[in-house]
């Protein structure tokens, strides 16, 4: 495998992981509202009509519900469709044939039927989209068997990730953090990279604290476990990246050698899937080693606000995760 890398933005990595997997794959296809002409709501198929045509890159009518069934047709006759959802808000009106058809089809035909269709869902609030454009809805889907669920949070996961799920034959809920788009980082350019579903990874080295964190909240968590550093408080960050496979041994061991552990998501704190991996490590033997309570740290339970200072109070920032970091270390 070739080491090269390119500085790229996370749009970038979308295309050039759709780009590549359409190269390498004759039934890979892009369907969603204004992915052709328009090159995507949020520019990440800019350029992928005039390579692959309108029979690959194909716009769709302003309908969730067709679009999904159509997808999910489309897959179990041998395709692999990626559909761009656009806000995550709107797979609610997919639900029904993601839940009741797309997750169940492998269990209910003994393994017989196949589902490869990757949902590409723009998630997360920070640009002013307001309650029904803003939401993170992952923890729905982590519910029900049968998905994944991937929450990539550097360009290069996106894009090692992005590419794995296309070959994965489930259906896969494929978040991105719209609030991230521009982010720039070096992504491997060979075709051949792929980043595992349910392989989690180290993004910080450390001895006195696990924080576990993903998609969105990765950048302001590296930044806040640098700056307690100065401190003497060295953070051991963990991103699963696949919330579902969840890397549950890298969870744990990380817990085992700490003894402190946080939780951070933007998704909502009730119910969000942080919660979940809290319950997985109190029922393991790494609840023995813990010398202080698990603690998570989410956004508020309110609808987003459209409000620009109200939208950035509701979630967890690098001063909350610092503060939170000295509580639990009985340093405030």
């Amino acid at each position: 495998m070739s080491d090269k890398t390119k500085l790229m933005n996370v749009k970038e990595a979308i295309i050039a992981a759709m780009s590549e997997e359409m190269r390498r794959d004759e039934n890979v296809f892009l369907m969603g509202e204004d992915v052709g002409i328009f090159g995507g709501d949020f520019g990440t198929s800019v350029g992928m009509l005039e390579e692959f045509g309108p029979e690959r890159i194909r716009d769709t009518p302003i309908s969730e519900s067709a679009i999904s069934g159509t997808a999910i047709g489309a897959a179990m006759t041998g395709l692999r469709p990626i559909v761009d959802v656009t806000f995550m808000d709107f797979i609610v009106y997919m639900m029904d044939n993601i839940v009741n058809q797309a997750a169940k089809t492998r269990y209910m035909f003994g393994g017989k039927g196949q589902v490869p269709v990757t949902f590409r869902c723009a998630a997360g609030s920070g640009v002013g989209s307001a309650a029904q454009h803003s939401q993170s809805l992952e923890s729905w889907f982590c519910h029900i068997p049968g998905l994944k669920v991937v929450a990539p949070g550097t360009p290069a996961d996106v894009k090692g990730l992005l590419k794995a799920s296309i070959r994965d034959n489930n259906p896969v809920i494929f978040l991105e953090y719209k609030a991230q788009y521009n982010m720039k980082g070096e992504v491997p350019l060979d075709p051949d990279f792929i980043i595992p579903l349910g392989k989690g990874e180290i993004k910080k080295e450390g001895s006195d604290i696990t924080i576990v964190t993903y998609g969105r909240m990765l950048e302001r968590v590296m930044k806040a476990a640098e700056e307690v550093e100065k401190d003497g408080i060295s953070v051991e960050v963990v991103d699963p990246r696949t919330l579902i496979p969840l890397d549950k041994e890298l969870i744990l061991n990380s817990v085992k050698k700490t003894g402190r552990v946080i939780l951070v998501n933007d998704a909502h704190k009730t119910n969000g899937f942080i919660g979940e991996i809290s319950a997985m490590i109190s029922e393991s033997d790494a609840f023995d080693f813990l010398d202080s309570p698990i603690v998570r740290l989410a956004a508020e339970d309110v609808p987003v606000p459209y409000n620009h200072t109200l939208e950035t109070a509701l979630l967890p920032n690098v001063e909350k995760i610092k503060n939170t970091i000295y509580k639990v270390m009985n340093k405030q």
